[in-house]
């Protein structure tokens, strides 16, 4: 029995750290080991203003070495995030590796690819649209057609290619997410793969990164220019692979020739910009293969909401953020404020006390639920269910049963299908749904039912004496959800805000059910 008992122990310790490996397979190390002061680390995470920026992972690689890690609680290390534009940055390395095996050239005609659409070939410009047009954002477009295309159609490939060109491919750069899509879809086209899983023994395997998921259209093709999931070390381990020339381990991933050409400048974003303006902006320095120049000869992979992976050669080193942040230029402004300085050439003096003091509060960090202000007294509501008029949630039905101080919240979708979320008081109540979050591009469609259930966090507090606020974070995305609820005489109305959208509400109304 002592012998079973032992060998389920040890089976226990085998399972943890084969968890632990695979949610964590780079070096760690110190701070000061690596040349960087931990207080110049600390001083990093406590310059962001928290009515701008709302962190949620920061990590900071040196000499290849993890020296800081962090995740605000609900966010945590073996979670994956949901990426905006970030994901271009993965499907130009598709392109790379495609590039290498001669299954494209950046030269190749974009409607080469696509013959099913005959009928489109004589377009003004189309045919002169490029592989390497779609990776530089110059495809000639005067309105990025994106919200167009992805939220009214299925064939999203027909509706880029039908958007109307109104410059010369490759003179004039316009941020292009459809063009993302593109790429990927080309991918696809040459491999008979999605993306995701045409990278997977190409660069996930190689670099110890798994469970990696990707939105894809319609038509089953990955979205290219955002919707890929991954942990905030996969992030960390795609910088390193670059700043490395795309070696890993001694062996040569992508080829070197590749990432060079990949992260150089190749258009301007705006050549008539004063040099007093460039040298503010990192957003003016260039832009590459789906990667952003920067400012103090850095490149990025940049997504909406203060998404990063800063690869700095000079300096070694990758810093990669996740956030939901109203001001990114100033996030970079305070990577180069502080850390930049910070980087020595040299390793420093140990500094225990200073290092224990950094770790300490990074492994204290979290998003507080908001706090019930006393004052106001509880509610006159009687767990009431309410039919919905129609909605931009697509729900129904909301029922509110209260269980002692927790509440129970119960949907139902105009696909008739039932969700329950717990929510907490002055707390977070964990759990997962199969409903969307908030989230940008929503209204896309694209297939979402192989990434849930989302994992949402919610609390609620009475900011009235008969207005109820309820928060949900769906802490595997950007974004979160405040929903202010108030019932009079039966009637029920609802104001929602989407955290990235500040300015706009939706309102919700609706009936108590007798």
């Amino acid at each position: 029995m002592k012998k079973l008992s032992l060998l389920f122990l040890l089976t226990g310790i085998w399972c943890l750290s084969i968890s632990q490996n695979l949610a964590q397979s780079l070096v760690r190390s110190t701070p000061e080991a690596e040349g960087v002061s931990s207080a110049a680390i600390e001083q990093f995470i406590d310059s962001f203003d928290a009515k701008k920026h709302e962190l949620h992972s920061v990590m900071i690689l040196r000499h290849g070495k993890v020296i800081a890690e962090a995740w605000w609680k609900p966010y945590a290390a073996n979670l994956k995030h949901s990426m905006y534009s970030v994901s271009k940055s993965w499907t130009s390395t598709a392109i790379g590796f495609a590039v290498a095996e001669k299954k494209i050239q950046v030269s190749d005609k974009v409607i080469n690819y696509f013959p099913e659409y005959p009928d489109l070939a004589n377009k003004p410009y189309i045919a002169d649209l490029s592989i390497q047009n779609l990776l530089t954002m110059s495809v000639g477009h005067e309105v990025e057609p994106l919200r167009g295309v992805v939220a009214t159609q299925t064939d999203w490939v027909k509706g880029f290619l039908s958007a109307s060109i109104a410059h010369q491919p490759g003179t004039k750069f316009l941020y292009n997410t459809l063009a993302t899509y593109m790429l990927s879809a080309i991918i696809q086209k040459v491999t008979g793969q999605k993306v995701v899983d045409y990278l997977d023994p190409r660069l996930f395997k190689p670099l110890g990164i798994q469970g990696v998921d990707w939105e894809v259209d319609p038509q089953g093709i990955n979205t290219g220019g955002w919707g890929i999931r991954v942990k905030t070390e996969d992030m960390a381990k795609l910088g390193q692979l670059y700043l490395q020339q795309g070696k890993w381990k001694g062996k040569q991933i992508l080829p070197a020739a590749w990432v060079a050409e990949a992260t150089s400048k190749h258009i301007d974003q705006d050549p008539s910009a004063s040099a007093e303006k460039k040298s503010n902006s990192d957003w003016l320095q260039g832009y590459g293969y789906q990667f952003w120049r920067c400012r103090n000869g850095a490149f990025r992979a940049d997504g909406a909401y203060g998404q990063y992976i800063v690869m700095m050669p000079e300096q070694d080193a990758v810093v990669v953020i996740t956030s939901e942040s109203h001001e990114l230029q100033d996030d970079l402004n305070m990577v180069w404020k502080h850390l930049l300085p910070a980087f020595e050439k040299n390793a420093l003096t140990p500094n225990p006390i200073a290092q224990k003091q950094l770790k300490s509060k990074l492994s204290q960090l979290q998003l507080i639920a908001p706090a019930q202000d006393n004052a106001i007294s509880s509610t006159t509501w009687n767990n009431p269910s309410v039919q919905l008029d129609k909605n931009a949630l697509n729900v129904e039905q909301i029922g509110f049963q209260w269980i002692g101080e927790k509440l129970n919240l119960q949907l139902m979708d105009n696909k008739q299908q039932k969700h329950l979320i717990p929510v907490g008081h002055g707390t977070w109540a964990e759990t997962s749904t199969e409903m969307p979050g908030p989230y940008l591009l929503r209204a896309a469609k694209a297939n979402l039912e192989g990434q849930s259930p989302f994992k949402v966090a919610s609390s609620y507090r009475w900011i009235g004496q008969n207005t109820l606020e309820i928060t949900l974070r769906f802490y595997e995305s950007p974004h979160h959800w405040v929903w202010t609820c108030q019932l009079d005489h039966g009637q029920f109305k609802m104001e929602i805000k989407n955290s990235f959208d500040r300015l706009n509400t939706i309102k919700v109304s609706g009936n108590v059910k007798l």
